[in-house]
């Protein structure tokens, strides 16, 4: 059977879709967050894997990328459930929905930051680059640092809000929704920056264009945490400013005015939709892989030749190390 002729040939080991363009990449990630995949049965999938492993010729009929959805690459394990990146949006807006949720007391803004970053520590951890697996001690380190840096803000920013005598109490209610993302961005890079600082250190594996491994470059390392920083602030944005911003219009209709139980089921839509088009185009900013000019020591182009360089801006996943180039 004939391949639908949006889609591009396939090719074993290589995305679906052009990475070099953000279409391409919103494409492939429209396929690896796709909630569907969440109720493949065992034996398709085992299916889809054997198709891969018969691959010699030709093209695969669709339905093969659950595999990648599913399945990590690096151990070939099945990924659980709510960990996948497919089970991301629907695991993690009742998360959002909850962080969102008015008038906070000071035990559940910390019940749900913790759950958050709990929730994203465990999505990470199942989708790490395990070709050189990371000591626990690195994933515990930053999910520690993830927690206490969301839990002290968003605390800070209540007793702030609450303390200031300018606002009315609408306005410090309006303002209270917003709390959540500056105590989300700032953990996010925290977590960047305690699970990848020795990155700056060693650098990160430096390829040649057949995808041999060169050395490793701290000047690449630098880019690609830098990459990493900017997805992980832009990735919550929309998904907790933008349902404030609805829910206030919202809640001053009519229809929600008269029927109030009706305000959280429509907060969750809301929040579902934000995630749903925030999470795709957030890790499509950057390919997985870019071309750089390394430059060592006295800023000159040791070859002359553009190099590929391993980034991962996505937030479940963490660049390869090894020894800086000489």
């Amino acid at each position: 059977m004939a391949e639908p002729a949006e889609y591009p040939p396939f090719q074993l080991g290589k995305p679906r879709f052009q990475q070099t363009s953000f279409y391409g990449r919103f494409r492939h990630f429209l396929d690896i967050v796709d909630p569907r995949t969440l109720f493949v049965t065992e034996s398709r999938l085992k299916g889809a894997v054997q198709l891969l492993e018969d691959y010699k010729h030709g093209t695969l009929p669709p339905g093969v990328t659950n595999k990648e959805a599913i399945i990590h690459p690096d151990t070939n394990e099945k990924i659980f459930m709510p960990f996948r990146m497919s089970g991301y949006i629907p695991f993690g807006t009742p998360i959002v929905v909850g962080l969102l949720l008015p008038n906070q007391t000071l035990v559940s803004t910390v019940f749900w930051q913790w759950l958050n970053q709990s929730h994203n520590a465990c999505v990470n951890y199942a989708n790490r680059n395990a070709t050189k697996p990371s000591p626990t001690s690195k994933f515990i380190q930053g999910y520690l640092g993830a927690v206490i840096s969301a839990v002290s803000i968003a605390v800070g920013l209540n007793v702030l809000v609450q303390r200031a005598n300018k606002f009315t109490p609408a306005t410090r209610l309006l303002i209270q929704r917003f709390v959540p993302f500056p105590a989300v961005a700032s953990a996010n890079i925290c977590n960047v920056v305690l699970m990848r600082h020795t990155e700056l250190e060693e650098g990160i594996d430096v390829l040649d264009s057949n995808g041999n491994i060169v050395g490793s470059s701290r000047i690449a390392a630098k880019h690609a945490l830098i990459e990493t920083a900017l997805t992980r602030v832009v990735l919550p944005m929309p998904i907790l400013v933008l349902p404030p911003i609805i829910m206030s219009i919202l809640e001053k209709t009519s229809l929600l005015r008269a029927r109030p139980r009706m305000v959280l089921p429509v907060q969750g839509f809301v929040c579902l939709a934000a995630f749903g088009l925030a999470l795709p185009l957030a890790i499509s900013l950057f390919p997985q892989m870019s071309e750089v000019c390394i430059v060592l020591y006295r800023e000159k182009c040791r070859t002359g030749r553009d190099l590929k360089r391993s980034s991962s801006p996505i937030p479940w996943t963490h660049g390869r190390t090894k020894e800086d180039m000489g």
